[in-house]
């Protein structure tokens, strides 16, 4: 409903709200690599006069993203993307440093994930630095993978670890 929403205040209670989000089981989740949350659209974002990504420039960025991931997976029998990393390639191919390690170590503990959700967050990281032609992945690119797991932090604010 409206739990997200700026001008519509939710009024379910938050023991609604944990049984709601207690029946999207763990298991479910962890299959998930992307969660965004978006809220209704408003007519000001509609009437044409704000400017965003032309479709044409998204494509070319995410061509460029793939192409990356082919070259990097090529000597790999049917590893084309990020996404089909094995555990063992995972560690190979997402290494971090110091701190983006320390940043995702206080990520599984405070929204106590779990192993599989740690290797999706660093398989998009590699995606992100990935559009941005960017051959190591930093701090920057965990942190934005963490937002992606909104679901962990919800659930895990309800009690639902």
């Amino acid at each position: 409903g409206n739990l997200i929403e700026e001008d519509k205040p939710c009024t379910c209670t938050s023991r609604q709200v944990g049984q709601y989000m207690n029946k999207l089981s763990g298991p479910l989740l962890d299959r998930i690599d992307l969660v965004v949350e978006v809220a209704s659209v408003k007519y000001s974002d509609l009437d044409g006069k704000q400017e965003g990504d032309r479709s044409e420039d998204i494509r070319k960025r995410v061509g460029k993203a793939r192409k990356i991931q082919l070259d990097r997976y090529g000597k790999h029998h049917n590893v084309f993307s990020n996404a089909q990393l094995t555990p063992s390639l995972t560690k190979r191919y997402c290494e971090l440093d110091r701190e983006s390690s320390r940043l995702l170590k206080d990520a599984f503990n405070k929204l106590n994930l779990s192993a599989r959700a740690h290797n999706r967050i660093l398989k998009v990281s590699r995606t992100i630095a990935d559009m941005e032609e960017s051959d190591s992945i930093k701090t920057k690119h965990v942190a934005e993978a963490i937002q992606y797991r909104s679901l962990d932090r919800k659930l895990g604010g309800y009690g639902m670890e």
